[in-house]
């Protein structure tokens, strides 16, 4: 990975680890999941629209990928958002991080649904089923009461998270990235916002919750989604998920330290096994045994192979 990557990679592992804990700060002051993710997303979009209208086209560029571009805000934005905020009022956050490391798993199998023939191997199939043991170490404790639909929730996060990065990369990687997430982050501002007038807080939040919100929406959203988008095109869809193995080591540690959530021998137990088998299942396919390697050009590409031109733009 080029030094590019490692930044990006990094830059996520860090943006996409705080979520929770302002998630949880939000709806336990509390307000309702429609106000956190309205004002997440509309923060985003005001921050982000105006350089999209400035680089120009945004108009065409709408007009000639909204279908793709709909589907990657509903998948990514407007179905996991509201899920996972309406869950973290009955999880910690603690455990919504944990269990959205678990989308590198499930990009690895929805990957084959799009196109991807990499031969599986033993070695993915054991991180497939070390991860799934994890996700269950984690979830079983909390199968009583309201904790079942949360969970519920989370899981269509996670699937949510890991299709659409496929979509983005099939069908959207000629689109620049800021013309792709503001109009994603209007559209979904525009479809909570009569949600979110209905449950608007009758006093203003405290200061704590107004930095959360302004954190989701500035640092969470805004930046963490140009850095995103900018590492799929530079390390494709699948392994652009896997800074998802640093982003559970985050929550936690920022729900021990601001919101004394408990770490229980459980959770260590389920980090590990997701952790590994992240890992394993998102790794390269070993090579058969007396297959011959491609001939390159003194490009270092394929024979035939032609430039991503969304890699070009992103670089």
């Amino acid at each position: 990975m080029t030094a590019r990557g490692w930044f990006l990679f990094s830059l996520m592992g860090v943006v996409w680890g705080i979520p929770y804990l302002m998630i949880k700060v939000a709806v336990d002051a509390p307000l309702s999941p429609s106000m956190v993710v309205f004002t997440r997303c509309a923060l985003g979009a005001a921050l982000l629209l105006p350089f999209a209208i400035r680089q120009g086209g945004l108009p065409t560029t709408v007009r000639t990928h909204w279908r793709p571009m709909l589907a990657f805000a509903c998948i990514e934005i407007i179905g996991p958002w509201w899920t996972l905020t309406d869950a973290e009022r009955h999880l910690s956050s603690s455990t919504a991080g944990l269990l959205i490391a678990g989308v590198p798993i499930v990009g690895v199998a929805l990957a084959r649904f799009f196109g991807d023939t990499e031969r599986l191997g033993v070695r993915r199939a054991i991180g497939l089923g070390l991860g799934l043991t994890g996700v269950g170490v984690l979830t079983v404790p909390h199968l009583t009461g309201g904790d079942a639909r949360s969970l519920a929730e989370v899981l269509v996060t996670v699937i949510g998270y890991a299709t659409a990065p496929l979509i983005a990369a099939r069908y959207l990687k000629d689109v620049p990235t800021l013309q792709l997430i503001a109009p994603c982050l209007a559209l979904a501002a525009l479809v909570y916002a009569p949600a979110a007038a209905v449950t608007w807080p009758s006093t203003m939040p405290t200061p704590s919750v107004l930095a959360a919100l302004a954190t989701l929406g500035v640092v969470c959203t805004a930046v963490a989604f140009v850095a995103f988008l900018e590492l799929i095109k530079e390390v494709g869809p699948t392994r652009a998920t896997v800074f998802t193995y640093v982003n559970p080591a985050v929550a936690v540690a920022a729900g021990a330290i601001f919101l004394d959530e408990r770490l229980t021998a459980g959770i260590v137990a389920a980090f590990t096994l997701i952790l590994a088998g992240s890992v394993l299942a998102t790794s390269a396919a070993a090579p058969r045994q007396g297959a011959r390697p491609a001939l390159r050009n003194p490009s270092g590409e394929p024979p035939g192979a032609r430039p991503d031109r969304g890699e070009a733009r992103a670089r």
